[in-house]
């Protein structure tokens, strides 16, 4: 009764609009008040281990990067670059919009990131050439769930830390599902505008590709130094943040778009940015008190396992259950509250964690694209200034290819455990 009680007062506070993080500390707290007074003498000392990571320190300063790109002018040459190459083909703003995300997630690693920064720009440039708003909002939309699954990637540090696993091997795992969720999302992009018939852009000259490249070749070298640094064994993905952070804060300077104002700005959206994810992350660890006391996770895995016995079966009930969260949760309490109960029965039937951690951030991705939560149509929606509802239905053809990527994923795992185990051995 107590744990059914917990949980509604959860989803009511969830309901008038109590943050996600506040909410699970404060319905735990009415956990253990039905129960036993004197746990709650652990409570401070449990928000406080919670943050007890090194991993997680990357999260501001991957955060922080993302947003220097965005206000130092980076964005803009990175997208001048993709339009150069791809802006001549029939779609070849949507492949521009797509590419570029696809840099970008080798950067910031976050899809409203992505969303927010470079969503404006391409929304511009789509516009100017003609493209009409449900595509130029719901391919803008689309194309930034990249930015999660490429490293650096904050959901895969995020998961890192809830699953304990090689953060190393996440990221080299998001890769080549990343590129094909490019590749995806660039052949819905061709048939859509070739049905509409938008004009096709003028090829540009080897000497405007050049001078295209010149201007971005230092933003360009933000995910070799990221990646190349990881991967090489010079710094941790820790200490590769902080490298981005200050790299992105030199690029500023050479630019000239950095100022001393513009960079106090960043700083404090950094921190609203990392207040909502840390206090989550708080929230949900103080909440698996509740999960550990009243065994919830033994309690899925034996719902699981008495309807489907073989562990396909298992993993794409898990998939749907998924999906069908993320239309209504969070992509990050999602993560954080949902995945440590699932993460258990994934080991169990046989299944890589590093495979699911990135199978299950791409369950999430779909989710920030559909409503009602959809958290990436909100947004777009709003740098775009274009209707949630128009963003809505030009997002809708986007999710069939990605869909698709992810049967694929499920059904041929070694997609995505091919890199790490190749580059970083078999765990």
């Amino acid at each position: 009764m107590g744990t059914i009680i917990t949980f509604i007062a959860w989803f009511v506070m969830i309901f008038i609009g109590v943050p996600v993080g506040f909410s699970l500390i404060f319905a735990t707290v009415i956990f253990f008040a039905l129960g036993d007074w004197n746990t709650i003498y652990f409570v401070g000392a449990t928000l406080v281990d919670s943050l007890d990571s090194f991993s997680l320190l990357s999260v501001p300063f991957f955060v922080l990067t993302g947003v220097l790109m965005n206000s130092s002018g980076i964005t803009e040459k990175i997208f001048k670059f993709a339009k150069s190459i791809l802006g001549h083909y029939i779609g070849g703003m949507g492949h521009v919009n797509i590419f570029a995300s696809l840099i970008f997630s080798g950067m910031s690693g976050s899809a409203l990131a992505d969303a927010g920064g470079l969503g404006q720009l391409e929304i511009k440039a789509m516009r100017d050439a003609g493209y009409d708003d449900d595509i130029c909002g719901g391919l803008t939309a689309a194309s930034c769930i990249i930015g999660p699954l490429v490293p650096p990637s904050i959901a895969m540090i995020i998961y890192g830390v809830i699953a304990n696993q090689s953060i190393a091997r996440l990221f080299l795992a998001g890769f080549i599902p990343g590129v094909l969720i490019t590749i995806a999302l660039m052949i819905m992009n061709y048939f859509i505008c070739k049905k509409r018939g938008y004009p096709v852009a003028p090829r540009a000259t080897y000497k405007e590709r050049w001078i295209a490249y010149k201007e971005s070749f230092w933003a360009l070298l933000t995910p070799i130094i990221i990646i190349g640094g990881i991967f090489s064994g010079y710094f941790t993905p820790t200490e590769a943040a902080v490298i981005a952070t200050v790299y992105s804060m030199i690029l500023g300077f050479i630019y000239k778009e950095l100022t001393a104002k513009s960079f106090v700005k960043d700083i404090i959206e950094t921190i609203k940015i990392t207040g909502v994810t840390i206090l989550m992350i708080m929230g949900v660890t103080f909440f698996g008190q509740v999960i550990a006391r009243e065994q919830i996770s033994m309690k899925i895995a034996e719902a699981f396992l008495t309807y489907v016995k073989s562990p396909l079966g298992i993993l794409i009930m898990i998939n749907l259950l998924l999906l069908f969260l993320g239309t209504f949760i969070d992509a990050l309490a999602l993560q954080i509250l949902v995945l440590p109960m699932l993460i258990p029965l994934v080991s169990q039937v046989g299944y890589d964690l590093v495979f699911f951690g990135v199978i299950s951030t791409l369950n999430m991705m779909i989710g920030i694209l559909t409503p009602p939560m959809g958290m990436a149509l909100f947004v777009v929606s709003r740098v775009g200034k274009i209707p949630v509802s128009v963003v809505t239905k030009g997002a809708f053809p986007f999710i069939l290819p990605i869909f698709i990527t992810l049967v694929l994923l499920i059904m041929f795992p070694q997609l995505v455990l091919f890199l790490p185990n190749l580059l970083l051995g078999v765990a």
